[in-house]
């Protein structure tokens, strides 16, 4: 049963080496969270098998981030088998073509295909080494979203710092924002570059947010989440930060 204090806005990543560490944390956790999200890093680590106990066992909803990119009858392919375990979000890559293809798979399930579009681990330099059209990365995201959804995406992935730009965008109406890069005020920032915290990606129009190493990594995790969910429902997360 989900503890009221339990709120689907936190989703945590299960950024652990494998399945048996990853019930390990959601042990410690218990009825304090009720979203989880597993990614490539635990896929050959039982993954899928982990993703499987969290949802028909435990009843936790679960956000697979494969982010998924190829041709798309692969994607298409690769969605439609997904989608048959009833899991709750999937990431692919925000290529128009590639939305179209993955939201094809996931017909007739219930499974959100949400939309990559700039990583948060990544700022300008990264992606001029990676032949990125030039311009700000505020704008290259809000036009990769714009176009995600225009496909069909569910909602998009991106930094809170470019969240409410998305949120303005005619297409963006009814979808869904979910961001990674928040980190608790005096958190280590990681490998993370475009950040806020958990009260501001709120206020900036995030449905949710995706919390890993401040959580798993603390001495108490539970408490950690606890805290991160109290600023979640602060006054705070409701309109936008002045300082």
């Amino acid at each position: 049963m989900t503890s009221p204090l339990a709120d689907d806005r936190l989703i945590v990543a299960m950024d652990v080496p494998n399945a048996i560490a990853g019930l390990k944390l959601a042990e410690q956790l218990g009825d304090a969270v009720s979203f989880y999200k597993i990614g490539l890093g635990m896929l050959t680590g039982g993954g899928l098998a982990l993703a499987n106990e969290l949802k028909q066992e435990l009843g936790k909803k679960i956000f697979l981030d494969m982010k998924l990119f190829d041709i798309g009858a692969t994607v298409e392919n690769a969605v439609r088998g997904i989608a048959q375990f009833d899991l709750d979000f999937l990431t692919v890559h925000g290529d128009p073509y590639v939305v179209s293809a993955a939201k094809e798979g996931a017909a007739a399930k219930d499974l959100k295909i949400l939309a990559v579009t700039i990583l948060t681990s990544l700022d300008r330099e990264d992606l001029d080494g990676a032949l990125i059209k030039s311009g700000a990365i505020k704008d290259l995201v809000q036009e990769r979203a714009g176009n995600a959804l225009a496909a069909g995406a569910d909602g998009v992935i991106a930094s809170p710092q470019e969240a409410a730009l998305i949120r303005a965008l005619p297409e963006a109406e009814g979808k869904l924002i979910v961001t990674p890069g928040v980190r608790p005020v005096g958190a280590d920032l990681g490998d993370q570059k475009r950040v806020t915290t958990p009260a501001q990606a709120l206020a900036s129009g995030v449905d949710h947010i995706v919390v890993g190493r401040p959580i798993w990594q603390a001495e108490a995790p539970r408490l950690a989440a606890e805290a991160i969910i109290n600023e979640m429902n602060s006054p705070q997360a409701q309109t936008p930060n002045q300082g």
